[in-house]
Formats: structure tokens, sequence, C-alpha cells
């Protein structure tokens, strides 16, 4: 049996320049920048950026993309979200 098609966050990653991956939104702006680094002589890591602050560093993109998008989530919840200005 096929596996069902699904989303994933891979999907809204833009790349470019070589190397480097942004995530937007809905409204065309830029959440999240993901920096393919090569860490040693052997090894690459994915530095992870979310609204210009590091959050942590990813052995591969899919990883990289599952976790800032997570980020962007948590985000927009009652107890991460921003404070409004009405309140």
């Amino acid at each position: 049996m096929a596996e069902p098609h699904r989303w994933h966050q891979l999907l809204v990653a833009q790349e470019g320049p070589a190397g480097t991956w942004t995530l937007v939104d809905g409204f065309d702006c830029v959440y999240a920048t993901i920096e393919l680094r090569r860490v040693n002589a052997a090894e690459v890591r994915y530095r992870v950026s979310f609204r210009g602050e590091a959050i942590g560093w990813s052995s591969t993109l899919r990883l990289a993309c599952e976790r800032v998008h997570g980020e962007f989530l948590r985000n927009h919840d009652p107890n991460g979200g921003p404070i409004a200005s009405w309140a």
C-alpha cells in the first residue's frame, strides 16, 4: 500500500544563496534560516536560526526544517505568542 502524500516543512524551504535555505510564512515573511556549515573535513551540519537567533544544529536538512518549524508553531500558542497590546 502506498504511503499517502504528506506535507513537510522542507517543502517551504527556499534555497539561495547556495547552502542557505529560508522558510517563509503565509505572508511571504522569512521566519527561519538554515545554513549548511562544514564542521571538519568529513562532516557537515545545518545551523538553524529562528527570527535571527540561532536555536541549534542538525545533522540533516529534514531535521533542521522540522525543528525550526516546531519553534514557529510554538510561538503561535497562548504560552509563547506575543502579548496583545489591548490586554
